[in-house]
């Protein structure tokens, strides 16, 4: 009997061991899986938390189409290459642009066109540049290539920072009120991918190494004094009232 009573306290010994070993992996088991979770909600939050942005008031541009705006057959022919992650081109949008537009544009005495030129990207910081360029033309499809362009001078906070994920461009385009179906299949499709490499494979052709790049009759505009400088209004609007006067020679 003493041998019987022995071996029972051996096997209670064993069986508590037992419990505490299946409960240790118990616990390390769920501190695995809390850990999961929280490596989850690190990679899977931001792609659900709402994207803040500044919005626009969409505005009316002059005849306009595609990426280009104006009279076709104006007298004057402006071309402008742009990088929208460029803080020049930001400035030029928001203050040098509204005064063509109003005295060249609208009056009928400019043909506008802008041409893509995505230089900042490179392999190493991102794509935002390029995305910002296929969502302009993505939205030019539907009509609002200057609104796009104008939402996203507002909304740049610096380069390859996050400013023009794909996330925030479409949240642009949903903003403006676009059919986002469409949109988004033409994004995800890059399907201006080519009209926008020959952009920038013109620029390329005529010397522009820097944007924004602004051609009048296709003559480069200069900073006077100082070609490393972006030209003022003052010095566009020069340049076409000479474009201007040459024709009533």
């Amino acid at each position: 009997m003493p041998q019987k009573d022995g071996k029972s306290k051996r096997q209670q010994i064993r069986e508590k061991r037992r419990r505490e070993r299946q409960r240790g992996r118990l616990v390390s088991i769920g501190l695995i899986a809390i850990g999961a979770v929280i490596l989850a909600g690190l990679f899977i939050y931001p792609n659900l938390k709402p994207v803040e942005f500044v919005a626009i008031t969409p505005g009316a541009y002059p005849q306009a189409d595609m990426n280009t705006m104006g009279d076709p057959n104006a007298p004057v022919k402006l071309e402008v290459w742009e990088d929208f992650q460029c803080p020049a081109c930001k400035n030029f949008s928001s203050n040098t642009e509204p005064l063509l537009i109003e005295n060249y544009v609208a009056t009928g005495k400019v043909y506008y066109v802008l041409h893509h030129f995505p230089f900042i990207d490179d392999g190493a910081t991102g794509r935002e540049s390029d995305q910002a360029a296929n969502a302009s033309m993505c939205a030019a499809e539907q009509g609002h290539f200057w609104n796009y362009k104008e939402i996203l001078a507002a909304n740049w906070d610096g380069e390859n920072l996050g400013s023009f994920t794909d996330r925030r461009l479409t949240a642009f385009a949903d903003s403006l009120g676009l059919d986002m179906g469409r949109f988004r299949r033409c994004f995800d499709a890059n399907t201006y991918k080519d009209q926008i490499e020959q952009d920038y494979n013109d620029g390329l052709a005529l010397g522009v190494h820097s944007t924004p790049s602004i051609f009048v009759d296709g003559v480069f505009v200069e900073y006077p004094g100082d070609p490393r400088l972006v030209p003022a209004y003052e010095h566009i609007a020069a340049a076409i009232e000479a474009a201007l006067a040459a024709l009533d020679q």
